[in-house]
């Protein structure tokens, strides 16, 4: 594991851009992962900003949603869909074929997750996912208690991950209570991780995932057991990790 420590979300979302950027120039075709929620927009932001400066070409690449909510259009402007489209689709020249994310009102759920693994499969998996994290350690959409062998599958969403996401829906009842989701096995799958933490509201559970005990009950601790893992957090987020230095490794 590999932590870089910087002094706030702008520096947070510059460094995730240019890791993206990196592995991106390394190999066109690269086959990603990629997250929604508030972290992401900043390095969002600085992608598009290097696409239109000439700097990356996103024409080879495939990209794989995380995750998305069921039971909701998908052009609702809360859906995942509608998202990505906002923040990144409709910014850089991703082909359409070549984005994929779950259907947010599939005929029969169960098979949806299967036709979504099956495609990353027939991609070859993915290259680099970058995660965000939950408060409650959750990663994509796998609350606490998920196993670790878990594919792409329907998730039920705990009720503090609907309370945060209550504001954007126009309260509670408005938040859909499953998801479809990439699963733990799915996402540890991934050749190299990509964990961006922001927010001193988030330092608690993420000292949780990288110092404390491998457990479902926090579905971000297994990401220790990952051989390439990168965590990128600001200062705030960082607060409560004493025990791991910002050059990267734990103390031997």
């Amino acid at each position: 594991m590999q932590l870089a420590v910087v002094k706030d979300y702008g520096e947070l979302s510059r460094r995730a851009a240019r890791f993206v950027a990196r592995r991106l120039l390394e190999k066109p075709d690269i086959v990603l992962a990629l997250p929604t929620g508030d972290t992401p927009k900043g390095m969002y932001k600085v992608l598009v900003r290097l696409y239109r400066e000439g700097m990356v070409d996103f024409s080879q690449a495939t990209a794989f949603n995380l995750d998305e909510y069921l039971g909701i259009p998908p052009d609702h402007p809360q859906s995942f869909k509608s998202y990505m489209h906002r923040h990144l689709w409709d910014q850089v020249n991703l082909r359409k074929e070549n984005v994929h994310i779950p259907q947010s009102l599939p005929e029969n759920p169960e098979a949806e997750c299967r036709r979504y693994e099956g495609l990353i499969e027939k991609a070859g998996g993915i290259d680099l996912a970058v995660l965000g994290l939950g408060e409650n350690g959750h990663i994509a959409f796998n609350e606490p208690g998920t196993p670790f062998e878990s594919h792409t599958h329907v998730a039920e969403l705990s009720r503090e991950t609907r309370e945060g996401e209550a504001a954007r829906f126009g309260g509670l009842e408005g938040v859909p209570q499953r998801a479809i989701t990439m699963g733990v096995r799915t996402i540890m799958n991934a050749r190299e991780l990509l964990l961006i933490v922001s927010g001193e509201e988030k330092a608690a559970v993420l000292s949780r995932a990288l110092e404390g005990p491998v457990t479902p009950e926090v579905p971000a601790s297994v990401l220790q057991l990952h051989p390439r893992l990168t965590v990128l957090a600001d200062a705030a987020a960082a607060g409560s990790l004493p025990n791991l230095t910002e050059t990267g490794s734990p103390p031997t």
